[in-house]
């Protein structure tokens, strides 16, 4: 043999050596089926069989069976097992997979997941506040329905609810007053689906805590107060930050702001925050008092300092007939029915005498109105009737509503100057939209806001009864209203307080 031959040789050999040495045996490469385990999306092994881990779990998570009263515990929510092929990786027994994934993510129970879609709103800026979803969880649907039933009838009179859901409703008959609902819905969209819901979240078990959440917008102690002698319901909800129909919705007990307490009595003065928008639309018919007008004369003979009645005002009265539409018990907007409304009885106007004659000088009478004048001794109403209070005086979700909303007149309907004094504003702000603010010249100033046009400019002098704008919706308005305000010193600068203006009536 040549060398050559003799090389050939050689390097055969070698790699078949080579080959013998690194090609694995035949039985190491038969593939195996097997079940990847993944948790957030990351490999944690493999096991043999799929049903084996559920079981193992199932089995180990017996506390939480007990819990919840559950029939079966299932994977945490991120856990996905997948089928697979390996060669020659390490199989993983079902106990050490679980021992691996139990104190990473909770392990699941059957539930339904509720969404309770939030509604955008705007801020007292005028800006834009993207609405919260919420995300409720519960091991029986019924539980969800009976907890929105019980806080629905936190915000509708039950009686008349189920007369509603009944269509057993009378209709109100010519002459009486009374109110039928007309329709009752939830704004927000509200979805239902069966899911797993993770052991760590919080699961409503009882309607009672659910529907204290929807009521209060947590599970937290509710803020106690005890009576002391003397309170009344209205003091001890505005001292409390409290309107007078949060105050009774947080104790269902009571039926009337009018009912009495007694000292020592422990009522609930949480700040309710529901988590959805009742929304109730009423047809009522309610009786109201058509106020009488003053009219002045003026004698020449008379001194100054003199003034007589010479005829007694007489409040008329009527029945007005609205459309009003109510969020979670609060009125957010009235329309009147002027066809349907009726006059009663008609009012009777007062009028008075005034002298004119100035001791030392000649009398006259006095034709306008100058910086030093008086506030007549009464107050004008400063919308047209019928009307309707939408909202009082008082604290409406912790937040105190410095004025009263009068609504139901139009949109466009006339606004008076209460009395008579200075334009000392005539502006737009965001939340007050167009307004005007009167000094009355005794300390006393009065605001009308939310109005569509203003006709007064600042230093005008105006009269009682003057038209000074128009009913609108401007600024943040939830509806055609006038929020009317009364103060004390000019209205927010500093030493001012707002006041009740239905006092001045």
């Amino acid at each position: 043999m040549n060398i050559k031959t003799i090389m050939t040789i050689v390097i055969a050999l070698m790699v078949s050596l080579i080959i013998m040495f690194i090609v694995p045996k035949e039985e190491t490469l038969t593939p195996k089926n097997v079940y990847r385990v993944y948790l957030a999306g990351k490999s944690v092994g493999l096991i043999s069989d799929k049903n084996s881990l559920d079981e193992y779990i199932d089995k180990e998570q017996q506390t939480l069976k007990d819990k919840y009263n559950a029939d079966k515990v299932y994977a945490p929510e991120d856990l996905e097992v997948v089928k697979d092929v390996t060669y020659n990786e390490d199989i993983s027994t079902t106990k050490e997979i679980y021992n691996k994934i139990k104190d990473i993510e909770p392990f699941t129970i059957k539930g339904y997941e509720i969404t309770i879609e939030g509604i955008d709103t705007t801020n007292e800026e005028g800006e834009k506040v993207e609405g919260k979803d919420q995300t409720i969880y519960v091991l029986d649907k019924e539980v969800f329905e009976e907890a929105m039933d019980k806080t629905i009838r936190s915000f509708v009179d039950s009686d008349s609810y189920d007369k509603y859901l009944n269509n057993d409703q009378k209709e109100i008959e010519s002459g009486d007053t009374g109110t039928v609902i007309e329709n009752i819905y939830i704004e927000n969209k509200v979805t239902v689906k069966e899911t797993n819901i993770p052991s760590d979240k919080t699961i409503y078990e009882n309607v009672d805590d659910l529907s204290k959440y929807l009521l209060f917008g947590t599970l937290d102690e509710q803020q106690k107060y005890t009576v002391q002698a003397g309170d009344t319901i209205s003091d001890v909800a505005f001292n409390n930050k409290l309107s007078n129909e949060e105050f009774l919705i947080a104790n269902p007990e009571f039926t009337d702001a009018n009912n009495l307490l007694y000292e020592g009595q422990n009522v609930t003065i949480s700040i309710i925050k529901p988590q959805f928008r009742l929304v109730e639309i009423d047809h009522q018919v309610r009786a109201q008092d058509i106020p009488y007008e003053t009219e002045t004369r003026y004698d020449n003979t008379k001194y100054s300092n003199y003034e007589e009645t010479i005829q007694e005002g007489v409040v008329g009265s009527q029945l007005v007939t609205s459309k009003v539409q109510k969020v979670n018990g609060q009125v957010e907007s009235a329309v009147i029915d002027n066809g349907a409304t009726r006059v009663l009885k008609e009012p009777i106007k007062r009028i008075i005498v005034k002298g004119t004659k100035q001791r030392g000088g000649s009398g006259g009478v006095n034709s306008g109105l100058s910086s030093n004048s008086k506030v007549e001794g009464y107050w004008l109403w400063p919308t047209r009737t019928p009307y309707y209070v939408s909202s009082s005086y008082g604290y409406r979700w912790g937040t105190l509503h410095d004025g009263m909303d009068i609504a139901g007149a139009g949109f466009g309907s006339p606004i008076y100057a209460s009395n008579n004094g200075i334009v000392v504003a005539s502006s737009y702000k965001y939340d007050n939209g167009e307004y005007i603010v009167i000094n009355h010249n005794n300390g006393y100033y009065t605001m009308y806001a939310h109005l569509a046009e203003r006709y007064v400019s600042v230093g005008q002098e105006v009269s009682q009864g003057d038209t000074i704008g128009s009913m609108g919706r401007t600024g943040a308005a939830t509806g055609v209203h006038l929020h009317f305000g009364l103060w004390r010193g000019y209205p927010y600068s500093r030493g001012s307080s707002s006041m009740n203006p239905m006092s001045l009536f």
